[in-house]
């Protein structure tokens, strides 16, 4: 790891387009007024660190769920994973993760297993943090199959200021865990639906790095966790 390395991060390819449009509009601000210009320069910055796409380090072990996206969890509740799945409609541990404009925005799967389902399904851009979100805002669902044959609920949500959903994903791929999925353009949530019986091990407040941090393990038999901020 360079000093370098530790500040520029790799572009994710759907931000290339947003990038070009913002520094054709600084060049334009800038014959117009320089410190348009030096403005215009800095959103520029601020869209290519929003689109970035560093490398991540997965946990392997059997068993193990990861993040599926960088942020904050913001709820951990009991929820019936979304209808157009076709999954159960018992209750399941929902853990949502909010992305505000500053986190990274690649999504990534949270355990190995088959795409089962895609599902899109259109709506409001409320306020992603906010619990009516699950069921009011456009949104993107997975149901991923682990090889135990258990099913795994996934959904992007889009936020406030979010426009747009990205999948990566088809139905019957395979996904190994904390493969990259999809991306949800500007602030957004990303929610899971863990297997019955299956506890978090994350707390409400705790930060998340997608495709790092543990989230749950099948075979744990630890009760769900608290945290404190301090």
């Amino acid at each position: 790891m360079t000093m370098l390395g530790t500040f520029i991060k790799p572009m994710h390819r759907e931000g290339i387009p947003f990038v070009a449009g913002f520094a054709v509009i600084s060049f334009l601000l800038f014959l117009i007024l320089a410190p348009l210009g030096w403005i215009g320069a800095g959103l520029t910055v601020w869209c290519y660190y929003f689109f970035r796409d560093p490398k991540r380090t997965t946990p392997i072990r059997d068993g193990l769920f990861v993040s599926p996206a960088d942020g904050i969890v913001s709820l951990i509740e009991p929820a019936v994973p979304p209808a157009e799945l076709g999954m159960a409609d018992a209750p399941l541990t929902r853990v949502s993760v909010f992305m505000n404009v500053f986190n990274c925005h690649v999504n990534r799967a949270p355990i190995a297993g088959r795409i089962a389902a895609v599902a899109y399904r259109p709506g409001k851009f409320l306020n992603a943090s906010l619990d009516k979100a699950s069921v009011d805002n456009e949104r993107n669902s997975l149901c991923i199959e682990m090889a135990d044959g258990r099913q795994v609920a996934v959904v992007q949500i889009a936020g406030l200021v979010a426009r747009r959903i990205v999948c990566f994903v088809d139905e019957d791929q395979q996904m190994m865990t904390g493969e990259r999925f999809g991306l949800i353009r500007f602030g957004s949530r990303v929610d899971v639906y863990l297997p019955d019986g299956v506890a978090p091990l994350v707390s409400v407040g705790q930060s998340m790095v997608a495709g790092e941090t543990v989230l749950a393990d099948l075979t744990s038999d630890e009760s769900p966790r608290t945290g404190r901020t301090a």
